[in-house]
């Protein structure tokens, strides 16, 4: 009877999620926001579980790359790098030491190596996409894999909920508020999300600034394979998965900036358009993220694990928020 009941409203919900009330009704209408989205979601799985487990991942991975491409057609690339520039230096110290002291807490809890690797992965860099990543060259066990996701996926779902009013309880400017998104949330669809709940300017430096440390994917994977190079317990294949979707982002904002002066009559209303469609495409993936987490994967996850994760989460959200508030403006 669930399963009847939650595949026809899993679509229909779906649906809710893109329509552009506020297009059509007035922007006082716009209430289903990206934390709503994800509430939905996670009451919907569960209630109802999870209907659709693979084309949801699908979804909501695609549908999220999207609207980070889309996003840049908004993002003036001259003006988001100056208002980045403050989050780099603390986004390179930030990857290395959350790494090195997630592996050393993992093995002072005795959680196994690669799970506690790919947890400390995840935490510093991007979450899934990070622990995707280095899970396929690492060729990680499938177990590995559920616990390190299910975990960070948690944590995840929570900071979309509670960093706009930590960030407004703290007094934060949208410019320290995006650096401190962006530093301290794991996936980059919570860093937008939380962004674009708090304010446009915190949306526009937040994702730059996760787009930007997402590349650390790359020279984290070479090292991986390095750190684990005696390891032989793997499955499979390695694989080693780039963020494209990061270059075409970088592309948008070129085009966006660049666009000459005798264009933009034409070329502004195709802009806003994109930008108004990857806004609700991030929505949709809000909800298909929020519909994956089912109590199963909650209890799969285990005490240590969720343990060692929120502690490296505590640390690099207290101490990004510290050094947001005295060196940013």
């Amino acid at each position: 009877m669930i399963s009847k009941i939650g595949g026809p409203l899993y679509w229909i919900l779906l649906v809710i999620m893109l329509f552009p009330f506020d297009l059509v009704f007035g922007e006082k209408y716009q209430f289903i926001t990206p934390p709503v989205a994800l509430f939905i979601g996670l009451v919907f799985a569960f209630t109802f579980g999870i209907p659709y487990p693979k084309f949801n991942k699908k979804l909501s991975k695609y549908l999220l790359q999207f609207s980070v491409v889309g996003l840049g057609f908004g993002m003036n690339l001259q003006k988001s790098l100056q208002s980045g520039a403050d989050g780099m230096l603390f986004t390179v110290i930030s990857v290395i030491g959350v790494m090195v002291i997630g592996v050393v807490l993992g093995r002072y809890m005795m959680i196994d190596r690669k799970t506690s690797y790919l947890i400390s992965a995840g935490t510093a860099i991007c979450g899934g996409s990070a622990i995707a990543a280095v899970g396929g060259a690492l060729k990680a066990k499938e177990n590995e894999m559920a616990v390190s996701l299910g975990v960070i996926f948690i944590l995840n779902a929570i900071a979309l909920f509670i960093f706009p009013p930590l960030g407004h309880l703290f007094g934060l400017s949208q410019a320290q508020f995006g650096t401190w998104a962006a530093i301290a949330i794991h996936d980059t669809s919570s860093v937008v999300g939380a962004g674009e709940a708090y304010g446009a300017e915190a949306c526009e430096i937040a994702t730059l600034i996760k787009c930007t440390r997402a590349l650390w994917i790359i020279p984290l994977v070479f090292f991986s394979i390095w750190y684990f190079r005696k390891d032989k317990s793997g499955e499979g294949k390695a694989k080693i998965s780039i963020p494209w979707f990061i270059l075409l982002f970088v592309v948008a904002m070129v085009i966006y900036t660049y666009t000459p002066e005798s264009a933009l009559p034409v070329m502004a209303p195709i802009y806003s358009s994109l930008v108004f469609i990857a806004k609700k495409a991030l929505v949709a993936v809000l909800f298909a993220i929020g519909a994956s987490l089912s109590l199963k994967v909650i209890r799969q996850v285990g005490v240590k694990p969720l343990i060692q994760a929120l502690t490296l989460w505590m640390a690099i959200g207290a101490t990004s928020l510290f050094v947001v508030m005295y060196t940013i403006a």
